[in-house]
C-alpha cells in the first residue's frame, strides 16, 4: 500500500528492521522476526509492539524507504503485509520511476518527484475507494491491518476503529477493537498470544456500558450466550453510540426490514461512515425532540441567545436549523422552545449588527430575535434563501417581537387548507367537524360547576396564546407543560394535540393529501379492510358517536386511508381504539394526520406484525421497574407479569383501561411528551398500588387488584355528559375502591419520575431492541427445531448448530448487497418454517461444507439436483425442514434410502443436463449458471392445492414411499449416476474393489437391458450378443474417463435426440444389482458423523463466502 510519504531516521531502525534490497534511491526492508527468520524472542517482542503501539510498524511486516546519497534522512513511501505484495510494489519503482530518476541534477529534485508521484499513486486509488474520515492515512492503515487480520470479504466496510482492552477472565488483552458494517472485530498480539475476535452484529442480544470493581467502566457484549468486555477506551461514550447504532442498523436491516425498508438513509450498507452515523443521531434526536417530520436531518446549530418577550430577557440556548425549519431549545431550566416553519417566514433580518443579531418574521405579525449568532451575515443569505423572502424596507418596523396573535389564525388556516383539498364531490365524503362537537356541543348557557372550570381552563390557555403565540411557533415553556398536566380544554383538545405532536407540519406540507387518499382507497378490498370492517363496531361502542353512522363512516374512512398510504402496517388491533379518541376531537383529516404522526414518529414498530416496539417499550419499562420500585421487584420472581399487564397500557395508551374522561388526560400529556408520559404513568400506578400489590400472592390477584384501581380513577372536571361517563364506568357501584382523579395521579407521576430524562428513554430503547428481537428469533429456533425434529435423526444438539449455520448462511448473502434480493426471503409473518429460506447459491456453500458427498468433482451438479429436488412448489427456494432431511438422509438413512436419494436426483424433476461452459473450470459452475438452472423447471409444475393436501396427509401418515412408484431411469441418466458413483469412491480406502464392483454392476445392468429388450421385440433387429458386450464395455470406458468436457462444448440445458428404442432402468433393478455387492453396501452403510464437518463449516463459512 503506498503511504503519504514520512521522514524517517534509518538509524534509530536498525535493529527493528532487516535489508531485503537496496538500490540507489529505494530501500526494502522486513520488520525483524518476520519472514524466514521468524519465531524466536525477537519475533514475539515485535509482534507484541506492533499489536499494542499505534505505528505504521503494526500493519505490515514489510516496507519501502526513499533515500538519495549522501543523506541520513529517508522517506518512507510503502507497505506491505506480504512479500508479495511489497514486492510487486517495489517492481513498479524500479520499472516506471528509476529510469525518470536519473535525469534530475540535484537530490532536492528527486525527493520531490517521487513525493509528487506517491501522492498522485494515493489519489488514484482513492477515487473508488471508501475513504471518507478526517485522517485518510491513519486510516488506510487500519483498513490494511483490518483486511489482513480477518481476511472478511473486500466489500467489507470500516467504519472506525479503537484502541482498548479486551477481558479474558481477569487478564486485559491491549489491542485493537474495529467496528465495520456487519462485524465487531478485536486483535491482540501479545508475547506470542493471538486473540483475534470476530462478532456479527446479528448476533448480539446484550450491549450495554458497566462498571464494577475491577473494571471502573467498560462495554459489555453478550452473544451466543458469551460475555466479552472492553475497556480503556479513551472516548468511552463515543464509542458505544457507534456501536450502538450498528447494531440496531444490523438488526433492523436482517431482522425487521418492514422499518428498514423505508429508511433510505441506511440502506446502503457501503455507504455508512463514522461521521455520517453521528450525524444521523443527531438528526434523529433533533427532529424527535421538536416533533418533526423524520426526513428533516440537522444541517447547523448555532449558541445564541433568543429574546422571549413575555419574560423580558434574553435566554441562552442552541439554534437549530434543518432544510425547512429553524429551532431553539434553552440550556436553562426553564424548558423554552420554539418552531419557525420556514413556509411561515416573510422575512430575514439583521436585528442589531453590533451583537450579530438575527431577526426573523412570521405571519400573524410576530417576530423572533435572536443575538450573538455566530457568522450571523452568512445565516441570515442562507435563510432569506431558503424562506424564499427578500430584505424589504415595510418588514424592517416589524422586527420587533410582538407578543398578540390572532388566536383564530392557526383555525383559519387549516380550514382554508382542508376545504382546498376537498373541492367537487370529496367534500361530501370526510367530514369537517370533530365528533364531539357534532354529538356533544356545549351549552354557553350552562353554568354548572365543571363548565366552570373548563371555561377557567380555556382562560388560562388564552392568556397563555396572548404571551407566548399561537400556532406551531408559539412558545413553549414550563407554563405550558403546567397547563397540560392540569387538562387541555374540550375545545382546545384537537388543535393541541395536533401541534404538539407535529402533525401540524405534515398536514400543511400536504394539503389535500388525505382527501386523495380517500378516493383512492374507498372500495378497495384488502386483508386489512377485512379486519377493518371486524373491529369497526368494538371501537369504544359505548360512545354515541360510534353508535351511528357518522363515527362508523369517519372511523372507516381514516383507518382505510392509512392502510392504503402506509401497506407495511397496514391495520393493527388498537389502531381503531386510538383513531375513535383521535376523530372525537379532531376533525377527520387531522386524526389522520395524527394517527401518522402516532403510528410513524411517536410509537415507532408498534403497530406492525410482531409489535416490537411495543415490546421494547415493555422492556424499558422493567428497566425502569427495577430501577424505581426495587420492592416489587424482590417481591416478584417473575417480571413477565408486568409485560403482560401493561401491553394494552402502551398498545392504546391507557385507553383501553381507563373511562374515556380519564384517558385523554393521559393523551394530553402522552403528545406533549411522548412515550415519556406513559413509562411515568405506568410506574405512578404500580407506586400508588405498591402495598396491595406486595400482598398478592399470584398474578391472578395482582391483575384483579389493578383492574379495580383502573375502574375507580375518575376525572372529577370532565365536561363530557353523565351518559357517556357512566357508560365507561358500568362497574363503578360495585367497586368499593377509593376513587382517584386523573389530574392527580398525572401530577403524582411526573413529581415522583419527571427526572426521567427523554435521552435516557431512547437509550434504553435502542438498548432493549436488541433483547427484544433476539428473544422473538430464540422462539422461532425453538419451534423450528421442535418440528424439524420429529423427521431426522440428529441430535438436539447437532440441529440447533445446523439451523445456525443455515440462518447464517442466509444473513452472509445479506451482509454485502445494497440491495440483496436474500433479504425478501425473510418475512417473519410467516410460518416459523418458512421465515428463512435459501436460494440455490446458498445451498452450494451450506453442501460443499456440509454434505459427506461435498468430495466429488461434480459436487456444483449434485448441490443442483439436490436443491431442484427439495424445490418442490417450485419457487426456488427451501426451508430449513427440507435442507435437514436431505442431510439426515445422506448421515443417517440407511443403504435403500441414500440410493433412493441419488436415484431421484439422477430423474426428473431434479436432474438437468448440465455441460460445461469453461473447460479450465471442469465441473464448477458460476452463480449465474447455478442460479439459472436451478430456476428451470423441467417436467416440473406448480403443486395445486389438491397434491398439497395429499402430500400433507402422506407426510401424517408417515407413508412409506413405494419404490416401485419411482419412474425408470433413461440410459443417459443412468451415465450420469453411475458417473457419480464413480465420484463418490474417490480417496476411499477400498476405492480400487469400489470402482471394480460399480463396473461389475454396470455391465451386469447394460446386458440384462439388452436381453429383456430383445425379449420384448422379438421383431425389431437386435445386437449380437458380442455387439451388446462391445456396448457394455464401451460404456463402462465412458463412464471411467474424465468427465472434463471439450472445448467446443457449453453448458446448457437440452434434450438431446434418444434412440427410440433406447434402454431404462427401473430402481429394483439397480438396487438389487448393488446390493450384490458387499464393497458398496459397506460403503453406504458405514456411519458418519456430522460433528467434525458442523465444527469445520463454523469456522469455514464465513471464509467460504468470502470466496463467493
Amino acid at each position: 500500500m503506498w503511504l503519504k510519504p514520512e521522514e524517517v531516521l534509518l538509524k534509530s531502525a536498525l535493529k527493528l528492521w532487516v535489508l531485503e534490497r537496496a538500490n540507489r534511491y529505494f530501500v526494502l526492508q522486513r520488520r525483524r522476526g518476520y519472514g524466514e527468520d521468524g519465531g524466536g524472542l525477537a519475533g514475539l517482542l515485535m509482534g507484541t509492539l506492533d499489536a499494542v503501539l499505534d505505528s505504521t510498524s503494526k500493519v505490515a511486516p514489510f516496507r519501502i524507504l526513499h533515500q538519495t546519497p549522501d543523506s541520513q534522512v529517508y522517506w518512507f513511501i510503502a507497505c506491505g503485509a506480504s512479500r508479495e505484495e511489497i514486492t510487486e510494489h517495489w517492481d513498479w519503482l524500479e520499472h516506471n520511476v528509476m529510469k525518470t530518476l536519473s535525469v534530475f541534477d540535484s537530490n532536492e529534485d528527486v525527493t520531490s518527484f517521487v513525493q509528487g508521484k506517491i501522492r498522485g499513486l494515493i489519489a488514484e486509488e482513492g477515487k473508488g475507494s471508501f475513504i471518507q474520515e478526517e485522517d485518510p492515512e491513519k486510516f488506510r492503515e487500519a483498513i490494511l491491518k483490518f483486511e489482513k487480520c480477518f481476511g472478511l470479504a473486500e466489500q467489507e466496510k470500516l467504519v472506525t476503529y479503537y484502541s482498548c482492552s479486551y477481558w479474558r477472565g481477569r487478564v486485559p488483552c491491549q489491542g485493537w477493537l474495529y467496528l465495520s458494517t456487519n462485524f465487531l472485530s478485536f486483535y491482540s498480539f501479545l508475547l506470542g498470544a493471538e486473540i483475534k475476535l470476530v462478532i456479527s452484529w446479528d448476533e448480539i442480544s446484550k450491549l450495554e456500558k458497566t462498571s464494577n470493581v475491577i473494571l471502573t467502566e467498560s462495554i459489555h457484549v453478550c452473544s451466543r450466550g458469551e460475555d466479552h468486555y472492553f475497556s480503556m477506551f479513551l472516548h468511552i461514550n463515543e464509542t458505544f453510540l457507534l456501536m450502538e447504532q450498528l447494531a440496531n442498523y444490523a438488526v433492523r436491516r436482517l431482522f425487521d426490514k418492514e422499518t428498514f425498508e423505508s429508511d433510505l438513509v441506511l440502506h446502503d450498507p457501503l455507504q455508512i461512515t463514522k461521521r455520517g452515523l453521528e450525524n444521523r443521531a443527531h438528526s434523529e434526536q433533533f427532529s424527535a425532540f421538536f416533533r418533526l417530520p423524520k426526513e428533516e436531518t440537522l444541517q447547523e446549530v448555532h449558541e445564541c441567545f433568543l429574546w422571549v418577550p413575555f419574560s423580558h430577557f434574553n435566554t441562552l440556548g442552541k439554534m437549530c436549523i434543518s432544510e425547512n425549519y429553524v429551532c431553539f431549545a434553552s440550556q436553562d431550566g426553564s424548558l423554552c422552545s420554539i418552531i419557525i416553519p420556514l413556509r411561515e417566514v416573510i422575512a430575514v433580518e439583521k436585528a442589531d449588527p453590533a451583537n450579530k443579531g438575527v431577526s426573523i418574521s412570521i405571519k400573524g405579525k410576530r417576530a423572533f430575535r435572536f443575538t450573538e449568532v455566530k457568522d450571523f451575515e452568512h445565516l441570515v443569505a442562507k435563510l432569506r434563501i431558503r424562506s424564499g423572502t427578500t430584505s424589504s424596507p415595510h418588514h424592517t418596523a416589524s422586527t420587533e417581537v410582538a407578543t398578540t396573535s390572532d388566536s383564530d389564525n392557526l383555525v383559519d388556516y387549516y380550514e382554508g387548507q382542508l376545504m382546498a383539498g376537498q373541492k367537487g364531490g370529496s367534500s361530501k365524503t370526510v367530514s369537517t367537524e370533530a365528533l364531539m362537537t357534532v354529538f356533544h356541543p356545549q351549552d354557553a348557557d350552562n353554568l354548572d360547576s365543571k363548565m366552570l372550570k373548563e371555561k377557567m381552563k380555556e382562560q388560562s390557555w388564552n392568556i397563555l396564546f396572548v404571551e407566548c403565540g399561537r400556532g406551531v411557533s408559539m412558545f413553549r415553556t414550563k407554563k405550558t407543560r403546567d397547563l397540560v398536566l392540569r387538562g387541555i380544554p374540550e375545545t382546545l383538545r384537537g388543535e393541541l394535540w395536533l401541534l404538539f405532536s407535529g402533525a401540524v407540519n405534515d398536514m400543511a406540507t400536504n394539503p389535500g393529501y388525505y382527501t386523495e387518499l380517500v378516493e383512492k382507497s374507498l372500495g378497495t378490498c384488502t386483508l386489512a379492510t377485512d379486519e377493518i370492517e371486524r373491529d369497526l363496531r368494538r371501537s369504544l361502542p359505548e360512545h354515541p358517536a360510534f353508535q351511528s353512522d357518522t363515527g362508523i363512516s369517519a372511523l372507516r374512512r381514516v383507518l382505510t386511508a392509512y392502510a392504503y398510504r402506509n401497506p407495511k402496517i397496514g391495520y393493527c388491533q388498537a389502531m381503531n381504539i386510538l383513531t375513535s379518541v383521535l376523530l372525537l376531537y379532531a376533525k377527520e383529516e387531522e386524526a389522520f394526520w395524527l394517527l401518522v404522526a402516532v403510528c410513524e414518529r411517536m410509537l415507532p414498530d408498534y403497530f406492525n406484525r410482531r409489535i416490537i416496539g411495543a415490546l421494547v417499550d415493555q422492556a424499558v419499562f422493567e428497566e425502569l421497574i427495577r430501577d424505581h420500585l426495587s420492592q416489587l421487584t424482590d417481591h416478584m420472581t417473575d417480571m413477565t407479569f408486568f409485560s403482560s399487564v401493561s401491553l394494552s397500557w402502551f398498545l392504546t395508551l391507557f385507553i383501553s383501561v381507563l373511562p374515556i374522561e380519564s384517558a385523554v388526560s393521559v393523551i394530553d400529556c402522552f403528545f406533549y411528551d411522548g412515550i415519556k408520559a406513559i413509562l411515568q404513568l405506568g410506574l405512578a400506578v404500580l407506586d400508588y398500588n405498591m402495598d396491595k400489590l406486595l400482598t398478592c400472592k399470584d398474578d391472578a390477584e395482582a391483575v384483579t387488584v389493578l383492574s379495580r384501581f383502573f375502574d375507580s380513577v375518575t376525572n372529577k372536571d370532565s365536561p363530557l355528559p353523565q351518559a357517556v361517563q357512566q357508560a365507561s364506568n358500568l362497574n363503578d357501584t360495585k367497586s368499593y375502591h377509593p376513587k382517584v382523579d386523573i389530574t392527580d395521579l398525572i401530577r403524582e407521576s411526573n413529581e415522583k419520575y419527571g427526572d426521567i430524562r427523554y435521552e435516557d428513554v431512547e437509550s434504553m430503547r435502542c438498548r432493549n431492541r436488541l433483547y427484544v428481537i433476539q428473544t422473538l428469533e430464540v422462539t422461532t429456533k425453538q419451534n423450528v427445531l421442535r418440528v424439524v425434529s420429529q423427521d431426522v435423526k440428529f441430535s438436539p444438539s447437532d440441529l440447533e448448530e445446523l439451523y445456525e449455520l443455515f440462518k447464517k448462511e442466509h444473513f452472509l448473502s445479506c451482509y454485502w448487497s445494497a440491495n440483496s434480493p436474500v433479504l425478501r426471503h425473510h418475512d417473519p409473518s410467516l410460518p416459523y418454517l418458512d421465515q428463512y429460506r435459501i436460494d440455490c447459491q446458498q445451498f452450494r456453500v451450506l453442501y460443499h461444507l456440509l454434505s459427506p458427498w461435498a468430495h466429488c468433482a461434480n459436487r456444483d451438479s449434485l448441490a443442483l439436483w439436490t436443491f431442484r429436488l427439495l424445490d418442490e412448489n417450485a419457487d426456488c427456494l427451501i426451508n430449513f425442514k427440507e435442507f435437514a432431511c436431505a442431510l439426515d438422509v445422506m448421515y443417517n438413512g440407511s443403504f435403500i434410502d441414500k440410493l433412493k436419494l441419488l436415484f431421484k436426483l439422477h430423474i426428473p424433476p431434479a436432474f438437468t443436463e448440465v455441460e460445461s461452459l469453461s473447460p479450465s473450470k471442469g465441473d464448477d459452475l458460476s452463480k449465474e449458471e447455478l442460479i439459472h438452472f436451478s430456476q428451470l423447471n423441467v417436467g416440473k409444475e406448480k403443486i395445486d392445492i389438491q397434491a398439497y393436501l395429499k402430500q400433507w396427509q402422506d407426510e401424517l401418515l408417515k407413508k412409506e414411499e413405494n419404490i416401485k412408484d419411482l419412474p425408470r431411469m433413461n440410459q443417459f441418466q443412468f451415465i450420469q449416476f453411475s458417473k457419480t458413483l464413480y465420484n463418490l469412491f474417490h480417496g476411499d480406502p477400498e476405492e480400487e474393489l469400489l470402482y471394480w464392483a460399480i463396473a461389475t454392476v454396470t455391465s451386469l445392468l447394460l446386458k440384462m437391458e439388452e436381453v429383456g429388450r430383445r425379449l420384448q421385440s422379438p421383431t425389431s433387429p437386435a445386437k449380437s450378443p458380442a455387439s451388446a458386450a462391445d456396448s457394455s464395455t464401451g460404456s463402462q470406458t465412458m463412464l471411467k474417463r474424465d468427465s472434463a468436457p471439450e472445448q467446443t462444448e457449453r453448458r446448457s440445458v437440452h434434450s438431446p435426440r434418444r434412440d427410440s428404442q433406447e434402454w431404462s432402468f427401473a430402481f429394483e433393478q439397480i438396487l438389487a444389482s448393488l446390493l450384490n455387492e458387499p464393497a458398496l453396501v459397506r460403503f453406504f452403510e458405514k456411519p458418519l458423523d456430522i460433528k467434525a464437518k458442523v465444527e469445520n463449516a463454523k469456522t469455514s463459512q464465513l471464509k467460504a463466502r468470502t470466496r463467493v
